[in-house]
Parts: C-alpha cells; structure tokens; sequence
C-alpha cells in the first residue's frame, strides 16, 4: 500500500504538473509558429495505417518512463496538421488556440453533465451558448436544446423528437413497429448520418424517401408533393422533411422558406440539417442563404466547423424547448430524482450522460474573442471560395460543376493531354501525389457528371496565395 500511495502521489504530483504543461505550452506554441506558416512542414505526413500502429505500439511498461515530452513531439510531428495554410480538406476547421486551453481545463475539472450538481458551471454555460445561437437564427424564446458529440448524433436526436411529435403513437415507449412505418423527405445531397438515423429507429430502407436536386444540388420544392404521394401509396407515413444548409458534398443551401411552407400544408415536422452552413446567420453579407430556418421545428448547427471549435461542439435547438425532452424518453431516478424534467439536467435530453464540459470552450471563446471575430471568419471564408471558383472557371484547364453556396468548392483539373474519359482517374491520382507528398490535404467527392476534387476552406489561415499554389501544383503533377 506504501508503494501504491507513492505512486499516486507521483502521478498527482502539482510541481512535475506545473513543469510538463509550461514545457507542453512552449512546444504547441512552436508547433502553431510553425504550422501557421507552412515552414517546413507537410499538411500530412503521410504513413501507412501499419506503420503508425507500430510507430504507437502498445508497449506499456509497469514503471514510470517519464517520456511525456517525447511522445507528445511525435504526436504532433506524425497528425494531420489542420492549422497549416494549405489544409483544404475535410469539414473540420482550424480551431483558436484560446479553446485548446479550454479543453484542458475541461479535462482537469471533468465535470459530467447529466445532472446540473455534475456540472453546474458547464450546465449554465450550455444554456446560454444555446439561447445565443437560437437567437442569432431567429427563433424564438422558446427555443431550447443540448450540445452534443456531432452531427450525426445531433439529427439523431432531432429525428428522434419528431418521431414522437408526429408519429401519432408512443414509439419511444411502445416501439418502433407499434403503428404504420415511418418516413421523411430528404434531399438526395442528405449526409449519409440521415439514413443511418432512420435505420438506427428501425424504419429500414424505406425510412427515407429521396427528394430530387436541382442543378445547384438544392432540394427542388416542386418535388416533395411527389415525394410524399409515393411514399402514402407505399404505406409510409411521413413525418417529417430534412433539409440542408450546407450540403456535405457541395455546400448546397436548400430554399428552406419553401420547405417549411410545405411542412406547414401538410402537419410535417421541419427539420434543418444545418451541420456546416448554420454559421451562415452571422454574417451580413451570407445570412439570406438561410433564409426560412428561423421556421424550423429542429436545427443542427456544428461549432467545430464555422465557429473555429476543436471537434465536437453540436447544438440541436427545438423550435419548442418541450419538445428537447421527447427525444429519450424515459425515468433515471437516481439520478434525476423525479418527474418534472427540469431543463438543467442535461442527461434528460441527450444520448450522452457523462458529458464533457463543450460548452466551456465555446462559451469563453465568444466571450473573450468577441462574436465579430466569427462573423468574419465565415464571411471571409465564404467569399474566399467564391473568388477561387472564379479563378478556377476562368482557367481553360479547369473545371466547376457548380458555383459556392458557402466555403466548398467542386472542381476538376481537365489538361488538354488527357482526354476526358480519364478525368476520372486522373483526379484520385492527382489527390493522391499531392496528398502523400504532403503538399496539400484536400479530398475528393462524386457528382453525377463524375469525379471531381473538393476544398472545404474552413482554415482561416488559408489565402488566394495558396490556393493559386494548389492550382499550380496540380498542373504539375498531372505533367508526371
């Protein structure tokens, strides 16, 4: 036991704590020096799945190593640099620095949230984050909601309410086959967490009924009447529809006012995929693109991608704060004590109930940053794809499909060497060169005319500069 208690109190030890932060702090600074500017360093340094896991072997030694500093240098050197300049890819930002200090304070205090006596400061902060961005939206006082771990989880829990709102029986408590199957109408630009929902509630393949784009790939209204009529006649009842504001694949904002006049017609719960396009509502110059979802039942909006939160931060904001409770439906007394459901027990209304504290990040950033500072991100970033897309539709050897909604482009490298029954091929090879070599991360996606690579410029530290370089470097290695 002696020894025992040694060891903890090495473990716990405040000085060599003090010591290995003030060390870690200088290293992250020096890495964020260095991954802001490019110096020297690869977007990704590329590894094969096999070579990490024995560059990270599970080689855990009984005894103390004290080789802290070492492992977090190889952490940082061998991860996916997303602050470098060049760093296109996914829908996962840059986050401020402000939030990394944040999430170790979280991780120290641990502070869970299913009950408000668990995390009475974090719980506080929740509902104040919430009521900022229901109102940055238009809706209602009334709105309420939760953070919770993501998008997908987040329209999870959305649809989970509307099924109870609008399904006509008690599927929570009853099942989910206790009355007529269920469908909703979503686009077919929907993310895929969409169908993964619906097949999550037990609906099957036919839960979601595909709703026609446009060529913009934005929900054609004229098309949900249709939608709706086959989906009756195949002994579907629908509940709800989904729209998008900022589709994954192209950053397509559906006409959202059309949509909810149409769920008003016909008793339908509206909900808005909002994932990356909600930050939209801050700027002046971009907020008409979300015109209509003030008119939402349910709203997705994801701080880690235009707010410059680390991952995950998701708000799932109902029209009806009531509503937040229907999602997960039943009694924990031990830990809720009793049946009046009170909004500062957050475990009634989410998936999680060891929660950490993402509100604390969020909250202080907007407080000590100020909100202007995320209103310019999203609109520089928004106009920043724009201005690349033009650059790229004016170049002979390039190709968009279809103009920014937000800070997604679509686009295609079509040199005049390689006819275009190989374009297809031709941009995986291109992403891959550029990828491995670790000049640029950026992805790929598929539109029905073919292959085309895709930019989320969701890293503020990107310019005009270095997306001329990505040209360029794709020009080049189309050349080999």
């Amino acid at each position: 036991m002696t020894d025992f208690r040694e060891r903890i109190a090495a473990a716990y030890d405040t000085e060599a704590f003090r010591r290995e932060g003030r060390q870690l702090v200088d290293t992250l600074a020096d890495y964020l020096r260095q991954a802001e500017r490019g110096e020297g360093l690869p977007v990704l340094p590329w590894a094969a799945p096999a070579v990490n896991v024995d560059r990270f072997a599970a080689s855990f030694p009984e005894e103390p190593t004290g080789d802290f500093a070492e492992l977090m240098a190889s952490v940082l050197s061998g991860s996916n640099h997303l602050h470098h300049p060049r760093y296109v890819g996914h829908q996962v930002t840059a986050p401020v620095p402000l939030a990394a200090l944040c999430d170790a304070v979280s991780s120290l205090l641990n502070n869970g949230m299913a009950v408000y006596e668990m995390g009475p400061v974090s719980t506080a902060m929740e509902r104040n984050v919430l009521r900022w961005m229901a109102a940055r939206l238009g809706m209602p006082e009334s709105t309420d909601g939760v953070l919770t771990s993501g998008g997908s989880l987040g329209n999870l829990t959305a649809l989970l309410a509307a099924r109870q709102a609008r399904a006509g029986y008690d599927a929570w408590n009853d099942g989910a086959h206790a009355g007529p199957p269920l469908a909703v109408l979503v686009p077919t630009t929907a993310h895929y967490c969409v169908s993964r929902a619906t097949r999550v509630m037990g609906w099957g393949s036919g839960g979601v009924v595909p709703v026609p784009v446009d060529s913009r790939f934005r929900l054609r209204p004229e098309a949900l009447g249709p939608a709706l009529e086959s989906a009756t006649r195949a002994g579907r009842k629908v509940i709800a529809v989904v729209a998008s504001a900022g589709s994954t694949a192209t950053g397509a904002f559906d006409p959202l006012e059309p949509v909810a006049d149409f769920c008003e017609r016909h008793g339908l719960w509206f909900h808005v995929d909002a994932a990356h396009g909600a930050a939209a509502v801050l700027s002046s110059e971009y907020r008409h693109q979300t015109r209509g979802i003030d008119r939402a039942d349910s709203v997705v909006w994801d701080a880690h991608k235009g707010l410059l939160m680390p991952a995950l931060v998701t708000a799932v904001l109902f029209r009806d704060g009531a509503r937040s409770f229907e999602s997960f439906a039943q009694e924990a007394s031990y830990l809720f004590g009793n049946t009046e459901r009170p909004w500062s027990d957050v475990g009634l209304r989410t998936m999680e109930c060891t929660k950490e504290m993402m509100a604390l990040k969020l909250y202080t950033c907007l407080r000590v940053l100020g909100t202007r500072l995320f209103a310019d991100a999203v609109t520089e970033s928004y106009t920043l794809a724009r201005r690349f897309a033009e650059r790229l539709s004016a170049a002979p050897d390039f190709d968009v499909p279809v103009a920014p909604d937000c800070n997604i482009v679509c686009f295609r490298h079509t040199p005049a060497h390689v006819p275009p029954e190989e374009w297809d091929a031709l941009q995986a090879r291109l992403r891959e060169r550029l990828v491995t070599r670790g000049d640029f991360y950026l992805v790929q996606t598929k539109l029905p005319t073919g292959v085309y690579l895709r930019v989320t410029l969701i890293n503020p530290l990107t310019t005009d500069a270095d997306l001329d370089a990505l040209m360029e470097a794709l020009r080049t290695a189309a050349r080999r």
